[in-house]
């Protein structure tokens, strides 16, 4: 339990096990924190941390983690911070396990530095079905109303267009179905089944990621879905 600073940006972040890396990205949209874990079908903290090096972390301005915000953010500096931890904690290459808005900031990830990442388990991606978009600009909008107090420098044009890179894309709101339809990393994809994580935008992935399984009904039974997801993290370490 540790906080990483990088120029003005603090970022809180876990340890726990040893063995092949995994840097897990929370479910919670904006606020994706280490805690939203606590809620989840099952917690892959404890789950995986017996087999591997499980990284946890507060994404900036979620939970115990603090940045600036621009006009300028997007998928994008989330990504730089996460490349940034795992720099600093001297991982190379790494597995990762992304819940809800964590599958788009996997994408960005593999993109980013597909030489990196080595395998990928997206539970329930959020992404956009056609109709979801005004739920994605709510949920953005409330958690920015819990930063502008504290903000003031940052004018509402800013915010908008801030939010516009987050959530005015298509698929996957981040890198796109050309990208996902060349991406080699190996994937297990569990399936969302509403309106924040649409069923087609998970079956979507599996069916173009050259790479990716499906498991369709993986909360019913969660400790079925842990070995599953072990199996494969361990085949690909």
């Amino acid at each position: 339990m540790a906080f990483f600073t990088r120029d003005d940006i603090s970022l809180y972040y876990e340890v726990h096990g040893e063995g092949y890396p995994i840097l897990l990205i929370a479910p919670g949209g904006m606020r994706s924190a280490v805690s939203f874990w606590q809620g989840s079908e099952w917690n892959p903290i404890t789950t995986l941390a017996p087999h591997f090096r499980v990284i946890a972390m507060d994404q900036r301005n979620a939970g115990q983690s603090k940045g600036p915000v621009s006009g300028n953010d997007g998928w994008h500096s989330y990504t730089e911070d996460q490349l940034a931890l795992l720099d600093h904690l001297g991982v190379e290459k790494a597995h990762v396990l992304g819940g809800c808005i964590g599958g788009p900031y996997a994408f960005g990830l593999m993109q980013a530095a597909p030489d990196r990442i080595t395998a990928a388990v997206l539970q329930q991606s959020i992404g956009f079905d056609g109709t979801n978009r005004p739920l994605m600009y709510d949920m953005f909008d409330s958690w920015k109303e819990g930063l502008k107090r504290d903000m003031p420098n940052v004018t509402d044009a800013e915010w908008a267009t801030f939010r516009g890179n987050m959530y005015d894309g298509d698929f996957d709101f981040n890198v796109g179905r050309d990208f996902v339809a060349t991406c080699q990393v190996p994937m297990l994809v569990l399936m969302g089944n509403d309106a924040y994580h649409p069923m087609q935008t998970s079956r979507e992935i599996a069916e173009i990621a050259p790479n990716a399984t499906l498991i369709e009904d993986w909360k019913s039974e969660p400790d079925n879905t842990a070995r599953s997801v072990i199996a494969f993290l361990q085949h690909h370490a």
